[in-house]
């Protein structure tokens, strides 16, 4: 078990080292770019999942205290994955999501409190993202991500797929159904004169797609690497993922 978390955080460090973050004007969605109203709706959405999340992750840590470490580890990579950025449609980026291994290992509701925290990190450290689009933000990647990836998941699962198998596709599609919902968040502030919001968030969606769909296969690829890592110990899978 030792053996698999030194490998896993050197692994992360190496990461960070090639992918250095740098300060660019925007994460889903930039500060300011979303109207108060919106802002306020996106924000009370979310904050049931946050509270629900803290409430189970005190439960799985007065259960297993170790679980500790892997819980900073599943953070770190959601950092550091979603640090990285690609220049999108005006106001966003395209980046990894990076809460498909988080998911696995612990549920979506964990991920809803650890991608929180990155994204706040990063609004505060990094100027990706902002404060009062913090709700929006994190509905789509520390929420609809997560829980439409753990489906996925325990679905793959179900059909006996292996778990590198269910763990990419948990990872492919809660990248994808972020931008899905970042889309739909913009096409409802800015519908399209003539289809409304349902042809505003098509253009959105569209205009993602050509950049997310190779992110998201690639962060699934980059998803079963460190669970290879982690699951080196034979003995340790099942115990580590859902």
């Amino acid at each position: 078990m030792k053996k698999s978390k030194k490998m896993l955080a050197i692994a992360l460090l190496v990461l960070l080292f090639i992918f250095r973050p740098q300060p660019v004007s925007a994460m889903h969605i930039m500060e300011g770019y979303l109207p108060l109203v919106w802002c306020i709706v996106w924000f009370l959405l979310f904050l049931p999942f946050f509270i629900f999340g803290l409430i189970k992750i005190k439960k799985i840590v007065s259960k297993d205290p170790n679980s500790k470490t892997m819980l900073a580890l599943s953070g770190a990579f959601i950092f550091i994955l979603s640090s990285l950025k690609i220049p999108s449609v005006t106001g966003s980026s395209s980046h990894p999501t990076g809460v498909g291994l988080g998911t696995a290992m612990f549920g979506p509701s964990v991920i809803s409190v650890l991608g929180t925290i990155c994204l706040l990190f990063q609004a505060l450290l990094l100027a990706h993202g902002g404060l009062t689009t913090l709700g929006a933000n994190a509905f789509s990647m520390a929420v609809v991500g997560p829980f439409v990836g753990f489906a996925v998941y325990k679905f793959s699962r179900s059909l006996k797929l292996s778990k590198p198998i269910s763990l990419f596709l948990c990872a492919m599609i809660a990248d994808l159904a972020t931008y899905a919902t970042t889309s739909l968040q913009l096409g409802l502030v800015f519908p399209d004169p003539t289809t409304g919001v349902f042809g505003s968030t098509i253009k959105f969606l569209g205009v993602f797609l050509i950049t997310q769909i190779p992110i998201a296969i690639v962060e699934g690829l980059l998803t079963v690497i460190f669970y290879n890592l982690i699951s080196e110990n034979a003995s340790e899978r099942e115990g580590l993922f859902l």
